[in-house]
């Protein structure tokens, strides 16, 4: 079973690209989000394409913003969106939906982004993912937790420890939160745990050529509970998704259970052409230059 996950920017903006990306990858489960559509124009616009193609569809989504779905052709049984006890922002927000699919728990999941250090969405996003693990924790053995989790899990997952210092998505917290999460059902970070020492990332900002010059972040998770992540034969990062015209920032992360079709590929598909060199000076990010 090939089970992906891809934070996608706008199912609309990216249709044409992600139709191909399934025809051409023959994804089993996929875990969007970012989808920002309601689920009325979810289903208008993508229902028919994906039932051509053996999809069942779990979806929340909300106008314009957020929005996450699930994508089956393996069972779509006991749907629940959202999680239990997650505060809003202020209203509860479209990050989660999750499923059983060929007897294994999946969830799709956009944690909130936090954006400042110690301001009202870092707190949120701290509460929320408080929530989730709980809910996890109570989950059965059999768990795939993935998406678009908004945190580095650790300084070997972003190009440029320092170029991140005041920033969310690496602070103790966040991390701490993490792992948390990991320990309430024992799950494994199954792309790290295959590729402990390789540089790998999942999401490229838009601006100042960060992508041609793999200046990155691996903030997309697939997280594998015991009994799935001993069923793990490859874990990579589809880089070529990321490329050419009118991309998403971030790429999908593709896990194969049992087969891998493909074989052990790799940890990124195709690997970057920039040369991995020690830079002398820290690389600024776009949003503080």
């Amino acid at each position: 079973m090939r089970v992906a996950t891809w934070n996608v920017n706008s199912v609309k903006q990216r249709m044409p690209r992600l139709l191909g990306w399934l025809d051409e990858r023959q994804p089993d489960v996929v875990c969007l989000q970012e989808t920002k559509l309601a689920d009325d124009a979810f289903t208008a616009l993508l229902g028919a394409e994906l039932t051509a193609r053996g999809y069942e569809t779990a979806l929340s989504g909300e106008v314009q913003w957020n929005g996450v779905a699930l994508l089956s052709k393996v069972g779509l049984e006991d749907v629940v969106t959202g999680v239990a006890g997650a505060p809003g922002f202020p209203k509860p927000e479209a990050r989660a939906v999750a499923a059983t699919c060929g007897g294994i728990r999946v969830h799709s999941l956009y944690v909130p982004n936090g954006r400042v250090p110690d301001s009202d969405h870092y707190q949120y996003k701290l509460a929320w993912l408080a929530a989730l693990t709980e809910v996890v924790g109570a989950g059965p053995s059999e768990q795939i937790v993935c998406g678009d989790m908004n945190i580095a899990p650790t300084d070997a997952d972003v190009f440029d420890p320092a170029a991140y210092v005041g920033s969310t998505h690496v602070t103790g917290p966040e991390r701490k939160a993490l792992t948390e999460l990991m320990a309430s059902a024992g799950l494994h970070d199954v792309v790290r745990d295959r590729w402990p020492d390789e540089r790998v990332f999942s999401y490229w900002d838009y601006r100042a050529g960060m992508f041609h010059q793999d200046l990155g972040m691996r903030i997309d998770l697939m997280l594998a509970s015991d009994p799935v992540a001993g069923r793990v034969k490859a874990a990579w990062i589809d880089r070529k998704a990321r490329k050419g015209t009118g991309p998403s920032d971030h790429a999908p992360v593709i896990v194969d259970l049992d087969v891998a079709p493909d074989g052990d590929l790799g940890p990124v598909v195709p690997p970057p052409s920039a040369p991995r060199t020690t830079r002398k000076r820290t690389t600024k990010l776009p949003q503080n230059r």
